[in-house]
């Protein structure tokens, strides 16, 4: 596909409370190679973005994954009146019940959604901005579904805030770490002597290790594990296997192989022996912070030694003694994610309406998203639907 036929450029028409906008123009771009170099330049520093929305984890996932949901790229892209890139927004759209919707790429695989944007240009942004970039989507979609966005990142508001918006779903709790505090600041002298009884047993095995993968071999085999393991560790817990999906699979190795410096764009952590992986984590840091992606631990009678939270513990650390600032374990408030994380990250969603079409969905997807947010802090709401959803498979 040539460039002229991936991408449409329009003058922001925005209503007349948006006349200072700095977007002069936005250009919407609907297939991956003619973003890319831009998407890339987006990385580099200067710019505000989180690590899930790097081009090797949403290109793959959009190639293997979202394409064959029937999901395409839709990549807005807004510029100044010199052309300068502002802000990068990697969308796909969908069409279902006679709407069009443009959501984040990335699926359920992405803890955090947000655009790529200019630091300066999203220190400063504004709603006549935020006027400027939406109004020329109007002729492509009828509704923006923007979910599970962090409402700051590395201390920075998101702009995407200024929209109107509401809690999402399910929270993500977050471990602070305080730069250059002592190992206690982060994980209590107590809680750190229970994890080292329990691992006295695990040394004794021949091997005994934890490390981070980092040749192709070892992160291959690793996920060779994982995809053996995992699917009985679902079946277990009665929950459904979202990497048996099609293309979820690909979509991860492929991320897990793609370098990042001096890492991969997933990199996967392992407690292991000579016999056998014990346990692994896998996710995504950017410099400042690292959060979880996906994990799984042995099915053999060395699970009883709670591997997972003694893997996490070294994580934990590894990162701490680098110099990141925080550490989240990914959207849930399940027990052993709070014996580490004691703070919350705010996460909102956006149901944005951008036709006469397009409100009546964005009413229906807020009520369901309302709707699910009082399920899930219900408890006896949420055992009945965890019952309902057995139940029926």
């Amino acid at each position: 596909m040539t460039m002229a036929a991936a991408m449409q450029s329009r003058t922001a028409e925005a209503p007349a409370r948006s006349k200072a906008s700095r977007i002069a123009h936005v250009d919407v771009v609907t297939d991956l190679d003619a973003a890319e170099p831009i998407w890339r330049a987006f990385e580099e520093s200067g710019h505000l973005f989180t690590p899930y929305q790097r081009f090797d984890l949403l290109g793959p996932w959009q190639r293997l994954v979202g394409g064959g949901e029937g999901a395409r790229p839709f990549i807005v892209i807004a510029r100044d009146a010199e052309h300068h890139p502002l802000a990068l927004l990697p969308l796909s759209l969908r069409q279902g019940h006679g709407v069009r919707t443009a959501g984040f790429m990335g699926g359920k695989h992405t803890t955090f959604n947000m655009g790529l944007w200019h630091a300066e240009f999203a220190a400063n942004a504004a709603i006549a901005d935020l006027d400027a970039l939406l109004a020329p989507l109007r002729e492509h979609a009828d509704v923006l579904s923007l979910t599970q966005q962090p409402l700051r990142w590395h201390g920075q508001q998101n702009p995407l805030a200024l929209l109107p918006r509401q809690s999402a779903i399910n929270g993500c709790p977050l471990l602070a770490v305080e730069p250059g505090g002592p190992p206690a600041s982060r994980i209590s002298n107590s809680f750190r002597r229970r994890l080292k009884s329990k691992e006295k047993k695990l040394q004794t095995l021949s091997g005994y290790r934890y490390h981070l993968a980092t040749t192709d071999a070892d992160i291959l085999r690793l996920l060779d594990w994982f995809f053996r393991v995992k699917p009985a560790r679902m079946a277990e817990q009665k929950l459904p296997n979202v990497f048996a999906e099609p293309g979820v699979e690909a979509f991860v190795r492929s991320a897990c192989l793609a370098p990042r410096g001096e890492g991969r764009v997933i990199d996967i952590h392992a407690l292991e022996c000579d016999d056998e992986v014990i346990a692994i984590f896998a996710g995504v840091a950017d410099g400042q912070r690292f959060s979880m992606m996906f994990n799984t631990y042995t099915m053999s009678e060395h699970a009883r030694y709670s591997p997972g939270l003694i893997l996490l513990r070294n994580i934990i650390d590894r990162y701490a003694e680098r110099g990141y600032c925080g550490l989240d374990l990914g959207i849930g408030s399940d027990d052993y994610k709070r014996m580490f994380c004691k703070d919350d990250e705010e996460i909102f969603d956006s149901f944005v309406p951008l036709t006469s079409r397009g409100k009546l969905a964005a009413m229906a997807m807020s009520s369901l998203s309302h709707g699910k947010r009082l399920v899930k802090q219900n408890q006896m709401l949420f055992e009945l639907a965890r019952r309902l959803r057995q139940a029926f498979g």
